[in-house]
């Protein structure tokens, strides 16, 4: 009995500890389970606050963009308005003219309507059909002014627009005056306002399509010196203008200027550029021989000029002031300095410089043959003229040389080169000159 009993007390003590770890098992799930759920929850809750999140950002950029768009185009706006505002008023800086003329034309304008209408009106027209007929007689006013406008642009006659313009004009002037005159006949002057409200636009638009055109005082006086030009042209050139005129006549009209047409006419003349003429140029080459012919005077008679150049000073009546001191040669000598080097004109012909040295050169030879004379008698010692004219194409070819180094042709050079006496030498050296001079002389000649 008792291990049967022992037995019962541990089969149920086994199930009661069965038992408490069944429930302990099932409370361990149902925490799980209970944890799982409230793990659920909260993913669910974070969930749904981060949504919430998203959603109050995204709202937030929404009216950021929506408030930057308002800015941008509340900007635009102003933008726009101040572009305007600077357009009107760059307009009207530039236009001022036409900005007062526009806005006393509306004040023109309006009360001469009105009182046409009003004139129609007390005539029992009605007042719809009066003002139609107000507006037709102004309408038909501008409408010849702009048509004339469109015609003056286009190059076409604008003539009869503005007659008709102004008939029209003074019509409707002629309305107001009436009708201002019998209403008001002890104040005359009120038809006279109202009569010239009617002109008073077309009078300023004419003004400022017509007035402010033009040609400048400039360019009147350019015109004018053209046509003056033009004419003492044909009065002194009757040849030339007859065959210009010949010309222009044949071409096609407009293939070529005025100014061209006379520029061949001149040249089929006369031969020459405008301007010059053969007798021009025989002139011009006759007076270049005189001036040669002059400074081969002044090349042989240089001491003596310098002489009287200074007796001249010392006699003058009208002394120079003491302040200047002595005078000097420059200014007393009857010929200005001649140029140097290649500007001189007979250094085209190899002659040399006027300066000092020469003149010293000179000296030295008449004293030269002075001496020489005053030795061996006055019978001339040395080669005869027909021997000299042999030495001349040597002594050109040696006068060249002395050109070409920078020198200048001197009897002394011609001596050494040669191997002459130095008379000898002077007297070829003076046939050399000659001879250079007269090729010089021609070559004038040919190229003018």
């Amino acid at each position: 009995m008792s291990s049967y009993q022992e037995n019962r007390r541990a089969d149920r003590a086994a199930e009661r500890t069965q038992d408490r770890e069944d429930r302990r098992l099932e409370l361990e799930a149902k925490l799980a389970a209970q944890a799982q759920r409230e793990k659920a929850e909260q993913e669910k809750a974070e969930q749904k606050a981060e949504q919430a999140r998203k959603d109050a950002e995204a709202k937030r950029r929404q009216k950021q963009q929506e408030g930057r768009a308002r800015r941008q185009e509340r900007d635009r706006k102003k933008a726009a308005r101040r572009a305007k505002v600077a357009k009107v008023t760059r307009w009207l800086n530039a236009n001022p003219v036409t900005a007062f003329v526009a806005f006393v034309m509306v004040c023109s304008i309006v009360p001469a309507v009105i009182s046409q209408v009003g004139a129609l009106a007390d005539a029992k027209v009605n007042v719809f059909l009066a003002a139609l007929l107000s507006a037709m007689l102004e309408g038909t006013a501008w409408a010849l002014t702009f048509m004339g406008k469109n015609a003056e642009d286009a190059g076409r006659p604008a003539g009869k627009y503005r007659v008709a313009t102004w008939c029209t004009a003074f019509l409707a002037a002629g309305v107001n005056y009436w009708h201002w005159a019998a209403v008001l006949p002890a104040d005359l002057w009120v038809a006279v306002v109202f009569a010239s409200s009617s002109l008073i636009a077309i009078y300023l638009w004419d003004m400022k399509t017509h007035g402010s055109h033009g040609k400048t005082k400039q360019e009147r006086q350019e015109e004018k010196a053209r046509r003056e030009h033009l004419a003492a042209r044909r009065k002194h050139h009757k040849d030339v203008a007859k065959q210009a005129d010949r010309i222009m006549s044949a071409v096609p009209h407009g293939t070529y200027t005025e100014d061209e047409v006379w520029e061949a006419a001149w040249r089929i003349e006369y031969g020459t550029e405008p301007g010059m003429t053969p007798d021009l140029y025989s002139q011009a080459t006759a007076a270049r021989v005189e001036l040669q012919a002059a400074i081969d005077i002044a090349h042989e008679n240089r001491p003596e000029l310098i002489r009287a150049g200074l007796l001249t000073g010392l006699t003058n009546p009208l002394p120079h002031r003491l302040a200047e001191g002595i005078p000097t040669l420059g200014a007393v000598s009857p010929i200005p300095s001649l140029p140097k080097g290649s500007e001189a004109p007979t250094a085209l012909a190899g002659i040399g410089m006027y300066g000092s040295e020469d003149a010293s050169e000179k000296a030295r030879e008449k004293g030269s043959e002075k001496a020489s004379r005053n030795a061996g008698g006055n019978a001339r010692k040395g080669r005869s003229d027909e021997e000299l004219k042999t030495l001349l194409p040597e002594g050109l070819k040696a006068a060249a040389d002395l050109v070409a180094e920078g020198g200048q042709i001197s009897a002394a050079a011609l001596s050494k080169r040669l191997g002459i006496r130095r008379d000898d030498a002077r007297r070829l050296r003076d046939l050399v000159v000659a001879e250079r001079k007269l090729k010089l002389v021609d070559g004038a000649v040919v190229g003018a």
